[in-house]
């Protein structure tokens, strides 16, 4: 029987975790049979914020809003779960308007300034009573740590995500932290599930639009693990005041800022893509040498959304002519004469054919691994790509198969 897959980048326990700037409620508004479907994040005043958004030419409600009313000021954000408010119309606008006017006018802001997310089962009818009534309670409700927010927007996620690092320059230091949901419908097309992360320094709505364009790719847009993109795909990144930090004149400062950004997004995908409804293992696919990035990525995402290449995963079956094939089927200009191709350092492949050694003992006790590496080299360029994907298993199907009961 195989073992149970325990994901490498499950977080550790945030539960004394509580930021600075801004109060977290959290509550179980009825959306869902079980646990906290709602969080509202308010903001000591108005932040700086930066935000991508699915690609999808179905977007949920709260896209649509959140994409009209975007001026990059936000002083209120809510997210439900278990209810995604997604091809449900004007109904559904008029849903989001209903609480987030009630929302402004608890905490004097514009109705501009009040940022929505949803996520859960597409097509049915938001209740906008389900969040009047708690926001109604707000000011009477005790703040609420990290671990709690992450818990709140969960759906199939099997547990809380959440990163956090600190950004060290001269005496000064500054947290940067974000949580994320997302197991499933997952696949990249600018800002994969939902994810908010927090830089507790003052940044411009310049700087940050350029820190979450620079690295989206990298990170959220290098992550499937069923190559379905959600309706309500959303990534917000927020500046919080910090009097104590200058960052103006100080460029290196601002990198190293950029570069934590960076790593708590890619931290965040890899826990969205370990936790995979259903997951045994992590697929991480490396093309190098290709002539051009979109080569790379193309193949790369061939290979790491194949059917066959995940079955195969799954069933620990050092199966490399499935990769062959999803190499091909990528359409892309390749010599398949100077290809390489490799389970992690084990060449299974080379100059066109199977590679003349291959120690298949180690080879099969490699596939045994929670961590899949496929390695190609195209041998045509400089350009180089990774995506990180999962198996596919029975449990998959079983999740999926009942999704809404």
């Amino acid at each position: 029987m195989k073992k149970k897959y325990i994901s490498p980048f499950k977080p550790k326990n945030f539960a004394k975790f509580k930021p600075l700037h801004f109060e977290i409620y959290t509550f179980k508004a009825g959306f869902k049979n079980y646990n906290n479907d709602l969080l509202v994040i308010v903001f000591d005043k108005l932040v700086p914020m930066s935000a991508v958004y699915t690609l999808s030419s179905t977007p949920s409600a709260p896209v649509i809003w959140d994409r009209k009313i975007d001026k990059n000021l936000c002083k209120i954000l809510i997210v439900n779960s278990g209810n995604a408010n997604a091809f449900t119309g004007i109904k559904g606008l008029n849903a989001i308007k209903s609480y987030t006017k009630v929302a402004s006018t608890l905490f004097n802001c514009k109705i501009s300034e009040v940022f929505v997310s949803s996520t859960g089962v597409i097509g049915e009818q938001l209740n906008s009573d389900l969040i009047i009534n708690k926001l109604n309670l707000l000011k009477n409700t005790s703040s609420k740590n990290i671990l709690e927010a992450a818990k709140a927007i969960m759906t199939t996620d099997t547990y809380p995500k959440i990163a956090k690092v600190i950004v060290k320059n001269k005496k000064d230091k500054i947290r940067i932290f974000g949580i994320a949901k997302g197991s499933g419908m997952i696949a990249p097309k600018m800002g994969t599930m939902l994810s908010y992360i927090f830089i507790e320094a003052p940044l411009s709505k310049v700087e940050l639009n350029k820190i979450l364009t620079e690295h989206i790719d990298s990170t959220f847009n290098s992550i499937s693990v069923d190559g379905d993109t959600s309706t309500n795909d959303t990534v917000m990144l927020f500046s919080l005041e910090n009097k104590n930090i200058l960052l103006k004149k100080d460029s290196k400062f601002i990198q190293s800022i950029s570069l934590g950004v960076r790593s708590i997004m890619l931290n965040l995908s890899k826990q969205i893509v370990c936790d995979g409804e259903g997951i045994s293992k992590l697929i991480e696919v490396n093309v190098i040498k290709a002539k051009n990035i979109n080569q790379a990525s193309n193949i790369a995402f061939s290979i790491a959304e194949s059917l066959l290449v995940k079955t195969a995963v799954f069933g620990e079956d050092a199966n490399w002519g499935r990769i062959i094939m999803a190499i091909g089927k990528a359409c892309e200009k390749i010599n398949q004469n100077k290809l390489i191709l490799k389970f992690g350092n084990f060449i299974v492949a080379k100059n066109g054919t199977m590679a003349e050694k291959i120690n298949i003992k180690k080879l099969n006790k490699y596939v045994k691994n929670n961590i899949i590496r496929v390695n190609l080299n195209l041998n045509l360029g400089k350009s180089k790509k990774t995506v990180w994907s999962s198996d596919l298993t029975k449990e998959y199907i079983i999740i999926n198969a009942d999704y809404r009961s």
